[in-house]
């Protein structure tokens, strides 16, 4: 085979990876993972975990897959931040929502519900960054997000405790705002779980090792999680190569369990549904959603 020849099958192959890159990022997959994590003889209940939506208003594919997970039947919902990208997308986001929003819920912000995004080439994705850049993009106005997921009785676990109750089992909701931006601050939710509790669940936007570490040192029983994008451009069969944070790439997406000082924790970290609008572009690494099916401590023996 001539020089010629083999760079122009290569060049094809590139362009084919392209492509592809943009068709899977527009095509969602739902995930599903058992947690025992249950009070031993409860019945099962489903998690349903969304995170880094990325909503355009003009972005219709994404909210119509956000209509029909309503037919998921989730007991709770949790929602990991990065929700939207521009102040239009408000309304359609809430219309996408629908009765999900009326199954108890709760939520924590990330970076981009506070400011617009900016243009990023989607290789950019690989280069590693482990802190965020503040005051240098355009406010969002993150109230009226706050105050539409309220509303119907989400809760905000931005750096606050909550107790939730769902089918008899009382789950204590803790969570931080964004490390990524520098916004947590544990100290504020840290301690034992409440004796109310039956479970303890950790919610923060990027899965830093500093939040994790405080959140299982704590005894929380599962970490809820987004921010990597599972790597967003992925090798295949290898997995992530950045997690845009200091997590080890091998838990960038995906149930794990996460140890400190003793103690251990599920992780689960959604690889999210999303992009920035100037980068919809994944590759070996499709946008999700996951229904977490939370079972009993004694179901898996």
């Amino acid at each position: 085979m001539t020089i010629g020849a083999l760079l122009g099958r290569l060049t094809a192959v590139g362009v084919a990876c392209v492509g592809y890159g943009f068709w899977e990022a527009r095509h969602f997959v739902v995930r599903r993972r058992d947690v025992p994590i249950l009070p031993a003889g409860s019945a099962p209940l489903r998690l349903l975990h969304v995170s880094d939506i990325h909503l355009m208003a003009r972005q219709h594919y994404k909210t119509d897959f956000i209509s029909a997970l309503a037919g998921l039947e989730p007991d709770l919902v949790v929602t990991t931040g990065d929700n939207w990208s521009e102040t239009d997308a408000l309304q359609p986001l809430m219309r996408a929502w629908g009765r999900l929003r009326d199954v108890p819920g709760a939520f924590v912000f990330g970076s981009n519900d506070y400011e617009e995004p900016s243009f990023r080439p989607p290789m950019m994705y690989l280069v590693r960054s482990t802190a965020g850049v503040v005051n240098e993009k355009r406010p969002l106005p993150v109230q009226e997000l706050r105050a539409a997921y309220s509303e119907r009785g989400w809760v905000d676990v931005n750096t606050s405790r909550t107790l939730i109750t769902v089918r008899g089992v009382t789950f204590e909701f803790r969570g931080t705002d964004d490390a990524h931006l520098r916004r947590d601050d544990y100290d504020l939710v840290a301690g034992p779980a409440s004796p109310e509790a039956d479970v303890s669940i950790g919610v923060t936007h990027a899965p830093y090792l500093r939040v994790l570490d405080a959140m299982t040192t704590d005894g929380v029983d599962l970490i809820l999680a987004g921010h990597t994008h599972g790597g967003q451009v992925c090798v295949p069969y290898y997995g992530a190569l950045v997690t845009n944070c200091d997590l080890d790439t091998t838990r960038a997406k995906g149930l794990s369990s996460y140890t400190a000082n003793g103690r251990t924790s599920h992780l689960h970290v959604s690889a999210g549904m999303g992009s920035s609008p100037f980068a919809t572009y994944r590759f070996a690494c499709p946008p999700e959603v996951t229904v977490l099916t939370l079972v009993a401590r004694d179901s898996n023996g």
